[in-house]
């Protein structure tokens, strides 16, 4: 499936679905049932990041794991054990079908929880796709300053927060929070995809979108995002004199 064809996908993103989904010669094959959410262009992009990054040894917490499609791929770039969260038990299910549809063969603690409140740790590296557009805040950004702010409680010091997001959640704005927040900030990747359709079901959205500086551009009458993964580095704690 495409990016395009992803883009595509309307409404709640809550319909029961199978998928195939390449990352360069890897091909994973995802069952989703009805009301488990649906990998989107940005959860996607992020898959594609997570296999240009090396988890080998690592303690990987995922935010959010959905269908367990980056949860897959960091497994198959060496991680050690993984912690998935999720807000239910059935979502969880999901997860865990198709990790083990695909052979990850580690140890894997599912837990519920609500998104950064998750006990245990410090992790080695975090791994999310942060809600945005369907945050179902009145302050869209609450996902990605939360996570930006509390990563030191749950990430060591020198490990590593990897996050997915899209222009129209104002990239520079994120930039500068991850500094004031003493994370070394890189962009591990970044590309271009059409938009959903529900962004123009949501009239508050464009609202708001528009009031956000390179939020989109338009092409040949199409509107199209940038999705950029970030990858923070936690600061290292001072050395003795």
């Amino acid at each position: 499936m495409s990016m395009e064809e992803l883009a595509e996908r309307r409404g709640d993103n809550l319909y029961e679905m199978s998928l195939e989904l390449r990352f360069g010669d890897q091909l994973l094959e995802l069952d989703v049932p009805s009301g488990i959410w649906n990998p989107t262009p940005h959860g996607v992009e992020l898959g594609r990041r997570l296999l240009e990054l090396d988890f080998r040894g690592e303690h990987v917490l995922e935010l959010g794991t959905g269908c367990g499609l980056h949860a897959i791929l960091i497994a198959r770039r060496g991680a050690a054990r993984l912690t998935l969260t999720e807000i239910d038990d059935e979502t969880l299910r999901n997860a865990d079908h198709n990790l083990r549809k695909h052979g990850v063969d580690l140890p894997i603690d599912y837990r519920v929880a609500d998104w950064v409140q998750v006990p245990g740790g410090p992790y080695d590296s975090l791994v999310t796709n942060p809600p945005f557009a369907k945050a179902g805040k009145h302050y869209r950004r609450y996902f990605i300053d939360t996570l930006i702010l509390e990563a030191h409680k749950l990430v060591r010091p020198g490990g590593r927060l990897i996050f997915v997001q899209s222009s129209m959640a104002d990239l520079p704005r994120t930039l500068r929070t991850m500094e004031e927040a003493g994370l070394g900030a890189r962009i591990v990747g970044e590309s271009d995809g059409p938009f959903r359709d529900y962004y123009f079901e949501d009239p508050q959205y464009r609202i708001e979108m528009a009031g956000v500086p390179g939020a989109y551009v338009i092409r040949d009458g199409e509107y199209y995002e940038r999705l950029t993964v970030l990858e923070g580095t936690l600061p290292e704690p001072p050395q003795p004199a």
